[in-house]
């Protein structure tokens, strides 16, 4: 901090200091770009922030904080919300005691992702109000009013931001101390009507629900985090996020409606300001959703040609769609492919992959990357924890000849993610000529920058705590046959070992264990730490 008190902060950064000023108890998440930073630095902060095994236990542990009277913070990137999309729906009829802020980071462009999903469709959906900051000052500002809004409403509320807010360092002016927000204790309120939601007590949740969003919109109306900048009447831009930034570059003289809280809209202010201006444009960036929302309301405006739906916006990109540009986009520069690390000891399983000439399901991280050359040896990939699933399926159906090549391939953290169901499908429903699932464990969450998980043996600050056994989980469910080796030590060895399984006919689990180069070392000191003194 500078003698001004102005600091310059990511937006996660900047969440999480809003996370400290708005006394949150706990934050809790799964690791994630663009998210992940919001609570390392949390934790850095002083606060209370923990790695959960998946987004919807993340959630779901924010929410009995939430319950108990406390303020909770939950992260995770975009695709995480669908992991966790069944505490939140519910969770928005039952409500929170406290004050519960989800933040919810897509990725537009997929710079991390494999997807590009527009997660405010996920606030319409569930029926949870929404906060869209533009830069690092509105996510500290807004994390505190989504606080606020929670507290005041009863209800969880989203801050979705994107790959841009997350990563992009603008300047911050913190609150005072004196201004942040007021201690709560935490204390539980017996109340089943509104925290059991059999139907009986759903239905009428429901109602109250949409009573709340009508009074939060009335409320946005009036006096929101909406500004409006005054411009040239001959152009209005309604905007929100990180396009309002591209578009006031873009087009600096143009009137503005920037909409911070976009979930639910201020429908009657977007239809005073179209009023007032000869040509209205909406700029955002993915999905068309406030265009949807103001159309589908009867009000004339503009949205972008689909071909800018895909990827981030820019301000070139901006300036082409407020000049109805349909031409072709110039190239992206070429880009160096990703590869798996030299030294890593993935490429020992991959090349015993593609020498086998095995059918490869497999998952996400960064052994993701064995898809591309020199190994060429993953065939099918869809979200976390689906390679044991997908690779079943592939079982039950292939011929036998095609059948007995499968193998699903799973990183350690994904495993404990969501490959846990998987395997149990497999002892539930093991395919007639068995199955062969690959547990990539190189002891931490390496594509996402090095996190700890369950199976490491340490939290999210790297301190000692109750480790889970990947190879104990396996032997648990029954399997009979579980082997934990080091890849790297001998690769003929471990190739002949995968062979050896895929012809047995059995249920196998091999936990292909060496610890990630970029992180072997920093592993070694945590142990060394950890270790008892003589």
């Amino acid at each position: 901090m500078n003698d001004s008190g102005r600091l310059l902060l990511s937006g996660n950064e900047a969440i999480a200091l809003a996370a400290l000023h708005g006394r949150v108890a706990l934050g809790t998440g799964y690791p994630g770009t663009p998210s992940t930073e919001i609570l390392e630095s949390f934790a850095a902060l002083g606060g209370r922030a923990q790695w959960a095994p998946n987004e919807k236990v993340a959630l779901e542990v924010a929410l009995g904080a939430a319950n108990g009277g406390a303020r909770a913070l939950a992260t995770m990137k975009h695709v995480g919300l669908n992991v966790a999309a069944d505490v939140l729906f519910t969770m928005a009829y039952t409500g929170v005691p406290g004050a519960l802020v989800l933040v919810s980071a897509d990725d537009p462009g997929m710079a991390s992702s494999q997807n590009e999903q527009d997660n405010r469709r996920y606030a319409v959906a569930a029926g949870v109000p929404m906060l869209e900051p533009s830069d690092s000052q509105e996510a500290y500002e807004f994390s505190l009013l989504a606080l606020e809004i929670s507290a005041r409403w009863n209800l969880p509320v989203m801050l979705r931001v994107t790959t841009r807010i997350c990563h992009s360092k603008t300047v911050v002016r913190p609150r005072a101390e004196t201004d942040w927000l007021p201690p709560v204790q935490p204390s539980f309120r017996r109340d089943p009507r509104t925290l059991v939601m059999i139907p009986a007590h759903a239905r009428p949740a429901h109602r109250r629900l949409r009573e709340k969003l009508a009074g939060i919109e009335k409320w946005n109306e009036e006096q929101g985090p909406n500004r409006l900048f005054e411009g040239s009447r001959a152009l209005g831009i309604v905007t929100s996020g990180i396009a309002f930034a591209h578009a006031g570059e873009a087009a600096p003289d143009a009137r503005f409606l920037k909409l911070g809280l976009t979930y639910p809209l201020p429908i009657e202010a977007i239809r005073a300001f179209a009023d007032s201006v000869e040509r209205c444009v909406v700029v955002e960036e993915g999905d068309p959703y406030l265009v949807e929302a103001a159309r589908a309301a009867g009000i004339a405006v503009e949205g972008k040609p689909g071909m800018y739906r895909f990827g981030e916006l820019t301000v070139d990109r901006v300036a082409r769609i407020l000049k109805r540009d349909l031409s072709p986009e110039p190239p992206p520069p070429p880009a160096r492919p990703p590869q798996l690390c030299n030294g890593c000891p993935h490429r020992s399983v991959f090349q015993a992959l593609r020498n086998l000439d095995c059918i490869v399901s497999g998952d996400i991280g960064c052994y993701t990357l064995g898809v591309l050359p020199p190994f060429e040896a993953m065939d099918t990939q869809t979200c976390m924890g689906a390679s044991i699933g997908a690779g079943l399926g592939l079982r039950h159906v292939l011929p036998e000849d095609e059948a007995r090549r499968v193998v699903s391939v799973i990183g350690d953290s994904t495993f404990i993610h969501s490959g846990i169901t998987g395997l149990v499908e497999m002892v539930y429903n093991p395919p007639a000529g068995g199955h062969v699932v690959l547990i990539l464990d190189n002891g931490t969450t390496a594509m996402t920058g090095l996190q700890e998980h369950p199976a490491t043996g340490r939290t999210l600050d790297h301190q000692p705590t109750g480790r889970v056994s990947i190879e104990g989980i396996a032997r648990s469910l029954g399997i009979a046959s579980v082997q934990v080796v080091d890849p790297t030590l001998d690769p003929a060895a471990f190739q002949r070992l995968v062979a050896q399984r895929l012809a047995a006919g059995e249920l196998s689990v091999i936990v292909a264990r060496r610890n990630c180069l970029l992180a072997a070392g920093q592993i070694r000191q945590y142990e060394k730490c950890d270790a008892p003194k003589e």
